[in-house]
């Protein structure tokens, strides 16, 4: 999901707040706290400024880079996160390993705005919608630049293209790079079979030693395409939208055999200290007119379509990139929690990829 990790301010992992942004002007001095724990630049600070200025509840945020950095850390209790921002998958594993909160939704009535196709597809990792709250949603796919690539892209093998040596970024994450290739070999991304895996792996060694990969970046494939510093990068769709508006020789695409359609959720950790706060929290998240600023400043598709009708600019109002027709998406799958004996196998496989 996935994703980005240019900071909004520099916070350290306890102690961080946005304090100075309007924190308890309105409300009242006893109104309390809560501890956030979210992607980098994945919230409009100024929508932060705004819920503190209505609740007068002070909020700590702190930001991480991957799921697999949040989780020890909310695992092992290491610090006390009221509202956390895991993907798909990894909530799936919390929720199976007893981590999180079931949400009251009585006091989120503004859920109502959160599409029923969203709901829906959220029961993929959450099977009755007890313990989340979709925030944002999209696609990985690759984008291109024109000037560099001449002939059209619509399949994955590009990647192994040797005329573009050098110059394709990689995303660098386990499940992101084994999706991609287990898509193109023909099999689920989310395969649990060995031979298949070592498959993928051995297809990646080759790709890795062809000389074909500049860089296995995650945030940093968005400068690098602006910058027109390589042809070819995988990336998600909302930072493909950002990449275009700054780019118009960019091109984004689904790969014919498939991709990855994910989404990352509001979830309350298990015994947060500021349950009722952090369920006032996402209630003010549903709103359109936040979704709307959150999409502003991020262009991450949200799962709202009356914050999307809110949207002031018709390009990217009506973009294919950020609001496709998510029942068109048949190609595309979820991630899903596999168990901790097939996540070593892919760690492992993965750590051969890298060393070899």
């Amino acid at each position: 999901m996935k994703k980005i990790v240019a900071m909004i301010c520099l916070m350290s992992l306890a102690v961080s707040c946005l304090s100075g942004c309007g924190a308890g002007n309105s409300g009242s001095a006893d109104a309390g706290e809560l501890y956030v724990y979210n992607w980098g630049e994945y919230f409009d600070p100024d929508a932060l400024a705004m819920f503190e200025e209505e609740t007068g509840i002070k909020v700590t945020y702190d930001e991480y880079e991957t799921n697999e950095v949040m989780y020890p850390i909310i695992a092992n209790g290491a610090a006390d996160y009221d509202l956390v921002c895991p993907s798909d998958y990894m909530i799936q594993r919390m929720i199976s390993e007893d981590l999180l909160e079931e949400i009251n939704f009585e006091n989120i009535p503004n859920i109502k705005y959160v599409d029923q196709v969203y709901k829906d597809a959220a029961k993929g990792f959450d099977e009755n919608n007890k313990y989340s709250v979709p925030f944002l949603w999209g696609t990985v796919g690759i984008l291109y630049n024109k000037n560099m690539v001449k002939e059209p892209i619509d399949s994955w093998s590009v990647l192994w293209d040797t005329k573009y040596k050098d110059n394709i970024l990689m995303q660098k994450s386990v499940r992101d790079a084994f999706g991609i290739t287990l898509k193109y070999l023909g099999y689920s991304l989310n395969s649990t079979k060995e031979a298949e895996i070592e498959q993928a792996k051995q297809k990646l060694i080759e790709q890795k030693k062809s000389g074909v990969v500049q860089a296995y970046v995650v945030d940093e494939v968005r400068d690098k395409m602006i910058g027109n510093e390589a042809a070819i990068g995988v990336i998600y769709s909302g930072e493909a939208l950002t990449c275009q508006s700054e780019n118009p020789d960019l091109e984004y695409v689904i790969p014919k055999e498939g991709s990855n359609l994910w989404m990352d959720a509001w979830v309350i950790p298990k015994g947060a200290k500021n349950k009722e706060n952090a369920e006032k929290f996402l209630n003010f998240l549903c709103k359109p007119e936040i979704a709307k600023m959150n999409f502003d400043y991020i262009t991450y598709s949200i799962p709202n379509s009356e914050g999307q009708k809110l949207i002031e600019d018709e390009a990217y109002r009506n973009s294919t990139i950020a609001f496709p027709d998510y029942n068109s998406l048949t190609n595309c799958e979820t991630f899903k929690y596999l168990g901790p004996e097939v996540d070593d196998m892919y760690n492992e496989k993965w750590k051969e990829v890298m060393s070899n």
